[in-house]
């Protein structure tokens, strides 16, 4: 889609009334930290060629808000009431996330009444008989070193209605979603009910997705642990695949339509022969297939390292179904392949040793690693300045190197991929050596 300066606006609840109570300064060389003008903005595009084009054609280049804490602010601190959700499934990193709204809210802003809806939109509604959990900075002391989330989590849409009701009933003024693309587009529409009924709610995301696959956001939080995690699998599936005649070490990493975890891993560890991903289409049989490439990697070296994300899956063995949140199901491509392979080289009397392995439970229920645990804690400090500030219908992230504020309707309508033609995917080929076509069509070149 053909974007505008419009498109990436923040929308503001109101004027700002108050006075920030975190002290800082517009003062530079005063040794300390300035605030954040509204109309300071982030370029989208880093290329000066790009941005003197877009001027010279009398176009102001694309921008996004920058995050950060405003002089003054919309909500009274000490009348101000927050409210947490997370959704979805498990990511490392929630409970950082979680702290951080909390310590941010408690001790930088004076927000003393903080809840935490539990096992996501369901706990918003009123007929699930779940009690909303009381947050505050003992309750949340040391739950970073914990996996998963205090909140509990599910997927599904929920009555938008009554979740705003339930907002409404314990008064909250600023509503923090953590989760991806299927909690992002609740909020949104969340947000559309609140406008609605005029009401002056604040909606802020924080997006958890470990595929990394958001649009307009450079990383997700979780990210960093899951594919630093998948090293250490990729790095068992290389032992054992060289400890045997004719060893394969297949691994299975999550990434429904994005494969950066895979990839991301694969030039990580250096041992991988084959990354698989949902954005380069491939072909299993044939002279220029998958299979033969492998054989022949095989014949050549005796063992060879796969790694493959999940969405590959859709290719090759999709399902007539949808889950709960209404992503297409996909069977279980690890196996598919295990099985696949196994049959393709019997038929071949090529003996082979291969070990699956599939560790995404173990990835996603583990701790933030340190440098993720610190994108938590940013993360959630801008959200907390983005929503006393009065911003709403919007999510925080990352842009060359800036943390943003970006409209979720914006972000859930582009789904971020990996650019086959781009330095990052050359960079993989270049590792891993694998071939840069797979398929018995012949390749498109101009």
């Amino acid at each position: 889609m053909e974007l505008k300066h419009e498109d990436l606006l923040i929308q503001n609840l109101g004027k700002p009334a108050f006075d920030s109570p975190l002290k800082l300064s517009k003062i530079d060389g005063d040794f300390l930290t300035n605030y954040v003008e509204d109309h300071e903005r982030v370029l989208y595009n880093n290329s000066l060629c790009k941005v003197k084009e877009e001027m010279a054609g009398g176009r102001e280049p694309l921008s996004l808000e920058k995050a950060g804490p405003r002089e003054r602010i919309f909500f009274d601190p000490s009348r101000a009431r927050a409210g947490i959700v997370t959704c979805g499934g498990l990511c490392p990193g929630i409970n950082d996330v979680i702290r951080g709204l909390v310590m941010q809210l408690h001790f930088w802003y004076g927000v003393k009444n903080i809840y935490g809806f539990r096992y996501g939109y369901l706990g918003m509604v009123k007929e699930s008989g779940l009690q909303p959990m009381v947050l505050d900075p003992d309750a949340v002391s040391e739950i970073h070193q914990q996996g998963g989330t205090i909140l509990g989590s599910s997927r599904g849409p929920q009555d938008v209605g009554l979740m705003v009701d339930r907002l409404m009933d314990y008064k909250v003024n600023i509503l923090f979603c953590i989760g991806g693309d299927g909690t992002l587009r609740g909020a949104a529409e969340i947000h559309e009910e609140i406008t609605k009924r005029g009401l002056a709610i604040s909606v802020i995301g924080i997006p958890k997705t470990i595929d990394n696959d958001i649009g307009f956001i450079e990383k997700t939080f979780g990210f960093e642990t899951a594919f630093t995690h998948a090293v250490d699998s990729i790095r068992t599936a290389h032992v054992e695949a060289r400890g045997y005649q004719n060893g394969v070490g297949l691994v299975k990493l999550m990434g429904r339509q994005s494969g950066y975890i895979t990839a991301n891993a694969s030039i990580a560890s250096q041992d991988v022969n084959f990354c698989l991903i949902p954005e380069i289409p491939i072909d299993l049989e044939g002279e220029n297939g998958f299979y033969k490439h492998l054989l022949d990697r095989i014949q050549r070296k005796n063992h060879a390292v796969i790694v493959v994300a999940e969405g590959v899956g859709d290719r090759f063995c999709s399902l007539d179904e949808k889950d709960v949140s209404g992503n297409r199901k996909s069977g279980d491509i690890g196996i598919f392949l295990r099985e696949g392979i196994g049959r393709y080289f019997k038929e071949r009397k090529v003996p082979v040793a291969l070990k699956y392995i599939d560790p995404s439970y173990i990835i996603r229920s583990s701790c933030a690693i340190p440098s993720d645990s610190i994108f938590c804690n940013q993360l959630a400090q801008n959200a907390v300045h983005a929503g006393m500030a009065g911003k709403t219908g919007m999510l925080v992230g990352i842009w060359n190197n800036c943390f943003t504020h970006v409209p979720i309707d914006i972000a859930i309508r582009n789904r971020k991929f990996i650019d086959p033609e781009s330095m990052f995917w050359l960079n993989v080929l270049e590792t891993t050596g694998q071939p840069r076509w797979m398929q018995n069509i012949p390749r498109v070149t101009g």
